[in-house]
């Protein structure tokens, strides 16, 4: 069965997306069998992955308010071993629908998932910047979550939120979820600020954070415009280099 994992910060620009694809697309190069769900209704883990279509007519919003079967909106990336099911713009509405199921609306996407989780090695959740019902759904489907955090000032903003929530789900809806590791992106060594944000993460997540930092990088940026995880588009390029160490420290994590 997949280890499901989602990637959370209701902080917008941390990075999220970008760690989920990458870290992803590391995996599946290495033989992983990995799934990606856009859950966000920006799209842009979507076209990360060469989806430009914001209304695609199968896509996860379908899967959760149409009744689609989860696996008849999975797409083949250009990556072996990694398929993805987009998310469309129509699920910025799909919190109301949700909201008006009166028993398990919280395990729509866990009901979902599980008919193709015997599939996939691995379930990675792009959550939206938010702690609403759609990351609810997503935290109570997984076994772990990810958090990308930027090496910045606000960066332990909001923080404080979203452990509770992730406690919450935990007590109520999903004993087994726990913060399996903490990401620092966009993250400059030399910068006295980003040791002293790296600093305080320690404090509160101690060795789940990653020692692999995500470095900023101009290629990294750029590859998503192009529709292609960085490893196809530039796997040289220092964004890349890192998430593929990351890979291998993730996996080192998950013996």
């Amino acid at each position: 069965m997949a280890r499901i994992i989602s990637f959370s910060n209701q902080k917008g620009g941390v990075g999220k997306t970008t760690s989920c694809v990458n870290l992803a697309a590391a995996l599946a190069l290495r033989g992983k069998r990995v799934l990606i769900v856009d859950f966000d209704a920006q799209c842009n883990a979507s076209s990360a992955l060469g989806e430009f279509d914001k209304q695609p007519e199968h896509s996860v919003y379908s899967v959760l308010c149409d009744n689609l079967a989860a696996s008849e909106a999975i797409r083949n990336s250009d990556i072996e071993n990694l398929d993805f099911i987009p998310s469309s713009c129509d699920l910025a509405g799909a919190e109301l629908e949700l909201s008006q199921i009166v028993i398990g609306r919280e395990r729509v996407l866990q009901d979902k998932l599980s008919e193709i989780e015997e599939k996939y090695d691995y379930i990675f959740i792009d959550c939206p910047p938010s702690l609403g019902l759609l990351t609810v759904n997503a935290l109570t489907a997984s076994c772990g979550v990810i958090v990308p955090i930027q090496s910045e000032f606000y960066a332990l903003e909001g923080l404080s939120q979203m452990m509770n929530t992730i406690k919450l789900v935990k007590k109520f809806l999903n004993k087994d979820l726990e913060v399996i590791g903490v990401v620092l992106t966009m993250f400059d060594g030399r910068s006295k600020l980003a040791k002293g944000v790296l600093d305080e993460i320690l404090k509160v997540f101690g060795d789940r954070v990653y020692d692999v930092k995500i470095p900023r990088n101009i290629r990294l940026a750029e590859a998503p415009s192009y529709g292609k995880p960085v490893a196809l588009y530039d796997k040289k390029c220092a964004g890349a280099v890192a998430y593929d160490a990351l890979a291998d420290e993730f996996l080192s994590k998950e013996q």
